[in-house]
């Protein structure tokens, strides 16, 4: 009898034939999120199991799996034989003494010498025997001994099981370019993305000295807390302060704000193809300011030539962006008092519904307009995030 962690896939039981890309991906990816930890990964079909690890390492790799996406859930219990007082010293080891208790089994092997329901019959009244202070209720227990046979040589015994990120395993989906600018908004939608299985580089518009150092470094830290998700990145910082110094002199003031985020798309563009991304995400929510009214959007949109731009985050309420915000660790750096680059210059009266001709009269006044969008692609700052 062995201490296990019994993992099971999310949406991958549902594909087909090339379930196996899926699988190999979701392998990769838990063998790099417990690297530095003494333990054994077992893949089996429909089952993946850690095991040969120190009882202290257990917490941590509970830890680290939780935010595999492509993961449903997880359970630390004991492999051990299929024979019943096997099964039965396992349970016991897991068993309560008090309390109100359910047993559930289950059995891929059809040949064993007993059904589902005469395991979980015997294994129960030898609980009973053991912890006379016990009851039984099968509706709503205090607590189950789950039991899982797979074969004639191994069955597993968990209680709890432990829910996981869910998603599709991260780089099974292409790669996308995520805009990360430290606010709320942006973190949340490259969560999202990367659950849906998109590897991911970010993408932060650095205005110094308009933005101060402290608001760069805040956007790195927030992408060292999304490495948990994303595994190994890079965060590419863009020069934007001649781009924008240019958009504030020659610009309408009510168009500032259009102007300033359709030359952030044109940049994002070619920074993705540079960087092999099938697409751009940001965290535009529709409504919330200015900038993301359907009208300024469709502005907005109008450079992209080649790639689809995401928005997952386009139906939330502001409370849902927050509260996704916290549970992934992300909110109390996002709210870190260090300005980004889409509050400088701010007008009084942004436009909410520009129009595209004169958008485009307003950028044709900046003779060298292509000139700085270019420099800008070619000063990126790229930062390695592996941790």
């Amino acid at each position: 009898m062995d201490r296990v962690i019994i993992l099971r896939y999310s949406e991958i039981h549902l594909k087909g034939k090339n379930r196996a890309f899926f699988e190999n991906i979701l392998k990769r990816n838990i063998i790099e999120k417990l690297k530095g930890i003494n333990c054994r990964t077992e893949f089996y079909y429909g089952r993946y199991i850690v095991s040969d690890y120190d009882a202290e390492s257990e917490r941590e790799i509970v830890s680290r799996l939780k935010t595999v996406f492509g993961l449903y859930s997880l359970s630390a219990g004991l492999r051990t034989g299929a024979d019943t007082d096997g099964i039965a010293e396992a349970a016991a080891s897991i068993c309560k003494s008090k309390g109100s208790f359910r047993v559930t089994a289950s059995r891929a092997d059809k040949t064993l010498p007993y059904t589902s329901v005469q395991l979980a019959t015997e294994i129960g009244g030898r609980m009973l025997e053991l912890h006379p202070d016990l009851t039984v209720d099968l509706h709503t227990p205090d607590f189950t001994i789950f039991i899982d046979v797979r074969d004639h040589a191994t069955a597993y015994v968990y209680g709890e099981s432990v829910l996981c990120a869910g998603g599709m395993p991260v780089g099974s989906a292409g790669k996308g370019l995520s805009l990360l600018s430290g606010g709320i908004d942006s973190p949340v939608s490259t969560y999202m993305m990367a659950k849906r299985g998109l590897k991911l580089t970010e993408l932060h518009f650095w205005s110094y000295p308009y933005t101060s150092l402290e608001a760069k470094e805040k956007v790195i830290e927030l992408a060292r807390i999304l490495h948990k998700f994303t595994g190994d990145t890079q965060l590419v910082i863009i020069p934007f302060t001649k781009v924008q110094e240019a958009i504030h002199k020659y610009a309408e003031p009510n168009y500032m704000i259009t102007l300033v985020r359709r030359a952030m798309m044109r940049i994002a563009e070619r920074i993705a193809e540079k960087f092999g991304c099938g697409c751009i995400i940001n965290g535009e929510d529709l409504g919330q300011v200015a900038s993301q009214t359907l009208e300024s959007i469709t502005v907005t949109n109008s450079v992209i030539k080649r790639l689809p731009v995401f928005r997952p985050l386009i139906g939330f309420d502001k409370s849902e962006i927050v509260e996704r915000s916290k549970a992934i660790g992300t909110y109390e750096t996002s709210i870190k008092p260090h300005e980004d680059c889409c509050t400088v210059f701010l007008p009084e009266s942004p436009a909410t519904k520009p129009t595209l001709r004169r958008s485009e009269l307003s950028e044709s006044k900046i003779s060298d307009y292509e000139e700085l969008i270019s420099e800008a692609v070619d000063n990126a700052e790229i930062i390695p995030v592996t941790e």
